[in-house]
C-alpha cells in the first residue's frame, strides 16, 4: 500500500542547494512493495458476489426441498424410519413363512401329495380306473426320479474317476519337478490350475456371504402377503392410509355392492381381470376392469354411492364410468380431499395473450392438469342452479377470448345483471335487460350472424385450395374479415321462451349452432334452467362442449351434458350446492369421455374487480396490433372484391417465357402484399389447378410458362358470354347462393305460367298464346324473385 508523506517541500529545497532547477512535479509519495504471492484481502465487490452466490444457491436448494416430489419423499423416509421396527418383524415373518412354503412345496413333491389326493378322491367316489390311473402315474413318476437320480450318480462317479487320476499325476509332477524344468505347455497348465484355484478362493467366501441375502430375500419374497402390489412400502402416512386404492381394495368394494351376477362370480371363487391396473392418475387412482359376464359398467355406475361407501370416499370422488365396451369399467378415484380446494386464480389474470384457436385456460381437471378449453370449431351449453358458477365460467371464456386482439366479442345478458359490464370497452355488441328490446337485438345478433355465416362461406370458396373452414392464417388477413366471433348469450333461456322472439331465435340458435363453427363463429350459452322447455332439443344435441354444474335432477343433467349421461354415470346431480360451488362436469372439452373440472374464478364483485384490468390489458393489446375493436355494425353481406390470380401471375411473367415459382410467389407479394403476402407453392399451384395450369419442371426447377398462362386466359375469354364478366351458364361472382333480403309471402300473379313436370331432357309444347305474342318457347329460367303485376290486388 502506498502511503502519501508530504515533504516536497524539503526536496526542493536540498535539490537548490545542489545548483539544479527543479520542476514541481506535484507530490512525492513514500511506498513499499507487496509481494503478489501473498495473500490479499477480498474486495468488498466479490465478496458481495460470493454472498449472492450463496445466497442463490441457498434459495434454489431451499425450493427443491420444499418442493412436492421432495416433500412427499420427505414424508415417506420419516413414515418409513418410524415403521422401522415394525418392518423388520413383518419382513422376518416373511421370510420365516416363506421357508415353510417352499418346505411344504418340497415335501407335497417328494410324497406325491397332489396324485396321492387324486387317487384318495377317486377310492372314495369309487372310480377304480382314475384311481388306478393316479397309482400308475406315481409309480411311473418315482420309478423316472430314481433312473435320473442313477444317471446323475454315474455321471458323478465317472466324472471323479477321471478327474481324481489327473488331478494326482499333477499334484504328484509338482513335487518334484521345478516350474521353470517344465515343458512351456506344461507350466501353463499349472498356471491355469492357478489362477482358477484363485478364483474358487475369491468367489467362494463371496457366495457364502451372497447366497443367504438372496435366500432371505426369495423367501421374504415367497412369504409376502397374497395381495397385489406392496403398497405398504410405499404408503406414506396420510389421511387417506385406512382406504389405500388398489387392485385388492377395488375387488373388495366390487364384491359388496350386491349385484347378482357380480355376487354370484365372487361365490364361485372368480377372479376380476384388470386390464388396467391401479395405477397413480393426477390427484387420484385409476383402473380398467373387465367385467364379468352378466355385468354392465352401468350397473356398477347405478350403484355409485355404494361402491363410494365401500372404497373410503365421497360420492363426488368416485367416478365409475363406462369403458369402450359396455362390459369394461373404467374407475376413478380421488384422494381424500382433494377435490374440496378451488383451482386457484386464472393464470392470465396478470399477464398473458390468448391464441384463441389453441384454447382458454378453463379450470383444473380432476387430475389436477390445467384445461385449455377449445373455442374455434366448438360451441359450448353452459348449465346449472342459481349461483353455482355458470356466469363465472362464461365470463373466463370470453376473457380468454378477450385476450386474442383478431377476436370480435358479442354479450347479450337476459336479465339485469352487471356480470359482464367490465367487458363494456372490449365488446362490439352489449345489450342487458329483461325487456323486448334485449330480445329483440339478441334474436337479430343470430340472424346477422347467420348472415356472416353465408358471406364467409363465400370468402373461403374463394381462397386458394378453397379451405374448408377458417384458420389463423386465414383469421390474421384483416381484409378477408375471417376473424374469430364470438356471442355470448347468459341466461339464454330467457330469450328462447319468449312469447314474440323465442321460436325465432331458437331456430336461428340450431342452424348457427350446427353449420356456424368451421367459419370461425362461436356460440356460448348459459342458463340455470336446462329443461325441455327452456332449450330447444336440437341445441343440446349439436353442441359440442356442455357444462354443467350443480343440478336437480337427471332431465337437466341430459339436457346439459348429453342424452345417456346420467345412465352412464356422468352425474352433475352429485355436485351438492355451495359446497361444490364452481366444480362442474364437462364433456366435450377434453378427449376424455367427461371432465369433473374446478373451474378458474376471476373475481367480480364488492371490493375485487380482476376484469376490469384484464380488460384494459385486452384494449392495449389491440391498439398495439394496430387495430380496433371491431365494430357493431350489422355484418356486410356482399363479398369482398375478387383477385383475378390468372391476371396477375401474367403480369408478374414480365414476358419471360419460363418463370421459376418462387420468383413468381416473390413478385406477386410485392405486386399485391395483401393478397399474396404468406403464399407458399401449394397456394399457388392451387390457384393455378383451377385453370388448368400445373407448374412444370426445367433444369431441375418448378416452373411456370407463359404459353399455358396465355392458354388460359384465351379459354377463359372464350368462355365469357357478357361483357361483364360472367361465364356461360352463371351468375356473377358474389351473387350465386345469396337469400332475398325479406321472405317471399307475395302469392303468385293468377296469369303466371304454370310449368309442368318433367325429366332433363323432354321438350315441353309451346303455348300458342304466347307464339302469338311473338315469344319464342325455350329453356324455361325461374327467376329468383317474382315480381308483383301493378293492378294487382286492387
Amino acid at each position: 500500500m502506498t502511503e502519501p508523506h508530504g515533504k516536497e517541500h524539503d526536496h526542493a529545497e536540498l535539490a537548490r542547494a545542489a545548483g539544479r532547477d527543479v520542476e514541481h512535479v506535484g507530490p512525492v509519495l513514500d511506498g513499499e512493495l507487496i509481494d503478489d504471492t501473498l495473500p490479499q484481502p477480498r474486495s468488498r465487490t466479490a465478496s458481495r458476489r460470493v454472498v449472492s452466490w450463496r445466497q442463490r444457491c441457498g434459495a434454489v436448494a431451499g425450493r427443491l426441498w420444499r418442493s412436492g416430489p421432495v416433500l412427499r419423499s420427505r414424508s415417506l423416509v420419516a413414515y418409513r424410519v418410524r415403521k422401522v421396527p415394525h418392518d423388520v418383524l413383518r419382513l422376518v415373518w416373511f421370510v420365516l413363512r416363506g421357508n415353510w412354503r417352499w418346505l411344504v412345496k418340497f415335501w407335497n413333491w417328494a410324497t406325491y401329495a397332489d396324485l396321492r389326493a387324486d387317487a384318495r378322491r377317486a377310492r372314495l367316489a369309487g372310480d377304480a380306473d382314475a384311481r388306478r390311473a393316479a397309482q400308475e402315474l406315481i409309480r411311473s413318476d418315482a420309478t423316472a426320479r430314481w433312473a435320473k437320480l442313477g444317471i446323475v450318480l454315474r455321471r458323478l462317479v465317472i466324472t471323479l474317476r477321471v478327474a481324481a487320476p489327473v488331478a494326482a499325476v499333477l499334484w504328484l509332477v509338482d513335487s518334484v519337478m521345478d516350474r521353470a524344468d517344465m515343458w512351456p505347455w506344461l507350466a501353463d497348465v499349472y498356471v491355469g490350475v492357478n489362477t482358477a484355484w484363485s478364483v474358487v478362493t475369491v468367489t467362494v467366501p463371496l457366495l457364502l456371504v451372497l447366497v443367504p441375502v438372496v435366500w432371505a430375500v426369495a423367501a421374504a419374497f415367497e412369504g409376502r402377503d397374497r395381495t397385489p402390489g406392496a403398497g405398504w412400502l410405499v404408503r406414506p402416512d396420510r389421511d387417506d392410509a385406512d382406504s389405500w386404492i388398489d387392485e385388492r381394495m377395488i375387488s373388495k368394494a366390487l364384491a359388496h355392492l350386491g349385484i347378482s351376477p357380480l355376487d354370484r362370480f365372487y361365490k364361485d371363487g372368480g377372479e376380476l381381470v384388470y386390464t388396467v391396473a391401479a395405477r397413480k392418475d393426477g390427484d387420484g387412482t385409476f383402473a380398467q376392469v373387465r367385467l364379468p359376464m352378466g355385468v354392465t359398467a352401468d350397473m356398477v355406475a347405478g350403484r355409485r354411492s355404494k361402491l363410494a361407501a365401500n372404497l373410503g370416499r365421497a360420492s363426488l370422488e368416485t367416478w365409475p364410468t363406462k369403458g369402450d365396451e359396455d362390459g369394461i369399467l373404467d374407475l376413478w378415484i380421488a384422494d381424500k380431499g382433494v377435490l374440496r380446494g378451488g383451482a386457484g386464480g386464472w393464470p392470465l389474470v396478470a399477464e398473458g395473450q390468448v391464441d384463441v384457436f389453441d384454447g382458454v385456460p378453463f379450470g383444473l381437471s380432476q387430475r389436477g392438469l390445467v384445461i385449455n378449453a377449445p373455442l374455434i370449431g366448438v360451441n359450448w351449453l353452459i348449465g346449472g342452479r342459481p349461483g353455482q358458477g355458470k356466469s363465472a365460467a362464461l365470463r373466463t371464456l370470453l376473457l380468454g377470448a378477450a385476450l386474442d386482439p383478431t377476436a370480435e366479442l358479442w354479450v347479450f345478458v337476459m336479465g339485469e345483471s352487471p356480470d359482464f359490464d367490465p367487458f363494456a370497452p372490449r365488446l362490439s355488441r352489449y345489450r342487458m335487460g329483461m325487456d323486448d328490446s334485449v330480445a329483440e337485438a339478441a334474436t337479430q345478433a343470430l340472424a346477422d350472424l347467420l348472415a356472416e355465416m353465408e358471406r364467409r362461406g363465400k370468402i373461403l370458396g374463394e381462397q386458394p385450395g378453397r379451405p374448408p373452414k377458417v384458420s389463423r392464417k386465414l383469421a390474421d388477413k384483416a381484409g378477408l374479415g375471417l376473424h374469430p366471433l364470438v356471442c355470448g348469450i347468459d341466461e339464454c333461456h330467457e330469450l328462447f321462451q319468449h312469447p314474440t322472439y323465442g321460436k325465432k331465435a331458437a331456430e336461428l340458435a340450431v342452424r348457427l349452432i350446427k353449420r356456424g363453427r368451421k367459419y370461425g363463429i362461436v356460440l356460448l350459452l348459459a342458463t340455470q334452467s336446462p329443461t325441455r322447455d327452456s332449450i330447444p332439443r336440437e341445441v343440446t344435441r349439436n353442441v359440442s362442449c356442455g357444462v354443467a354444474f350443480s343440478v336437480a335432477d337427471q332431465v337437466a343433467n341430459d339436457g346439459l351434458l348429453g342424452s345417456g349421461k346420467y345412465a352412464a354415470g356422468i352425474r352433475a346431480t352429485d355436485l351438492r350446492i355451495n359446497t361444490d360451488r364452481g366444480t362442474c362436469v364437462a364433456v366435450g372439452i377434453t378427449d376424455e369421455t367427461f371432465e369433473l373440472v374446478r373451474t378458474f374464478y376471476v373475481p367480480f364483485e364488492d371490493g375485487a374487480d380482476d376484469v376490469s384490468p384484464v380488460i384494459a390489458r385486452a384494449v392495449a393489446l389491440i391498439e398495439e396490433m394496430g387495430r380496433a375493436v371491431e365494430s357493431s355494425a350489422r355484418p356486410v353481406i356482399e363479398a369482398a372484391p375478387v383477385v383475378d390470380h390468372l391476371a396477375d401471375v401474367d403480369a408478374v411473367m414480365d414476358g419471360q417465357r419460363r418463370v421459376r415459382t418462387q420468383v413468381i410467389l416473390t413478385r406477386l407479394a410485392r405486386h399485391n402484399p395483401g393478397e399474396y403476402d404468406g403464399w407458399a407453392f401449394r397456394d399457388l399451384t392451387a390457384a393455378l389447378t383451377v385453370y388448368g395450369i400445373a407448374p412444370g419442371k426445367s433444369d431441375g426447377h418448378k416452373v411456370i410458362r407463359a404459353e399455358d398462362v396465355a392458354a388460359a386466359l384465351a379459354d377463359r375469354a372464350g368462355d365469357d358470354t357478357d361483357g361483364d364478366g360472367r361465364e356461360a351458364g352463371r351468375d356473377p361472382a358474389g351473387t350465386q347462393g345469396l337469400l332475398p333480403e325479406r321472405p317471399l309471402t307475395e302469392s303468385p300473379a293468377s296469369d303466371q305460367r304454370e310449368y309442368g313436370s318433367g325429366t332433363p331432357g323432354t321438350h315441353r309444347q309451346p303455348d300458342p298464346n304466347r307464339a302469338e305474342a311473338g315469344v319464342i318457347p325455350g329453356p324455361a329460367k325461374v327467376p329468383p324473385c317474382l315480381p308483383r303485376r301493378p293492378d294487382e290486388g286492387r
